[in-house]
């Protein structure tokens, strides 16, 4: 290997070992992909970390320059085909290859823009920010899921952004204390941090449980290549939002939810045997 060869499989490395670093839970739903799906999923979650990690992170620098600056070399990867920043290079390739459109990238731009300007959502806000950050960026994995299809895309696209909502809707959740305290961000509309209560609680979790429901029909539907893998990250979100309603409001408020690393690997155990005897579903 040589030449522009090499150099694209160092910025899918770069991809690749990124997704690790942030993300244990994420990179071992990828491993349960099928491999060729693996370094685009990868390549995704890169761009889409380094996206978030401008407006969480980097506090001592201009955030929307980076952010805008962000934006320009993303279009002009894609639009170039080749990027010195071995995440963006990675990211184009998986564009040009899979048909990803330019809409859903600003959309999740625009996402990350509203984290520097709104602290406080109202439900116009709230549906937006869900749209730009979680649901286009499993239409981004749908994309290379379907491999070309576009029919089976048009079919799967609610399911996947729905998949998706309530991903980021647990996350939210999970994070209440370090995005209020740390960040001075309520993302859930109308809800005072200083009053949560179970019955506020039980509402966010109501509505998370119908996304999933629908995400559910949507993983059934996928090519078997992308099933068990996708599957295997609804079981941890699932059990993660199980873990959420068993605990009482205050404790949500007041510490991280997680689930211990060997009931991952329980959960992992029973996925693999529902894939393997077709009980997905």
């Amino acid at each position: 290997m040589e030449g522009k060869d090499l150099y694209n499989e160092v910025s899918i490395r770069c991809s690749r070992l990124t997704t690790k670093a942030y993300s244990t839970s994420f990179s071992l739903g990828i491993l349960c992909l099928g491999s060729a799906l693996r370094d685009p999923i990868y390549s995704i979650y890169g761009f889409v970390r380094f996206g978030d990690e401008i407006v969480d992170t980097f506090h001592e620098s201009d955030k929307n320059y980076l952010l805008k600056k962000f934006r320009e070399d993303t279009y002009e990867a894609i639009e170039q085909r080749i990027s010195l920043n071995p995440i963006l290079q990675s990211f184009q390739l998986v564009v040009n290859k899979f048909g990803i459109e330019r809409p859903v990238i600003e959309q999740f731009l625009k996402s990350m823009e509203m984290d520097l300007e709104m602290k406080v959502h109202d439900q116009e806000s709230y549906k937006e920010y869900i749209l730009g950050s979680a649901e286009v960026v499993g239409l981004m994995c749908l994309r290379v899921f379907c491999n070309g299809d576009d029919q089976l895309y048009q079919k799967l696209k609610p399911s996947a952004m729905m998949l998706g909502s309530a991903f980021q809707k647990i996350n939210f959740l999970r994070d209440l204390n370090a995005d209020f305290n740390g960040m001075g961000r309520m993302y859930f509309p109308g809800v005072d941090l200083t009053n949560f209560d179970q019955h506020t609680k039980k509402l966010i979790e109501q509505d998370i449980a119908n996304d999933f429901q629908q995400g559910l029909e949507g993983i059934c539907q996928l090519p078997r290549s992308a099933r068990f893998g996708v599957y295997v990250a609804y079981v941890y979100y699932k059990a993660l939002l199980n873990k959420i309603m068993n605990t009482p409001a205050h404790r949500v408020v007041a510490s991280r939810i997680r689930i211990r690393n060997r009931h991952k690997l329980r959960l992992l155990f029973t996925c693999f045997v529902r894939h393997r005897l077709n009980l997905i579903g």
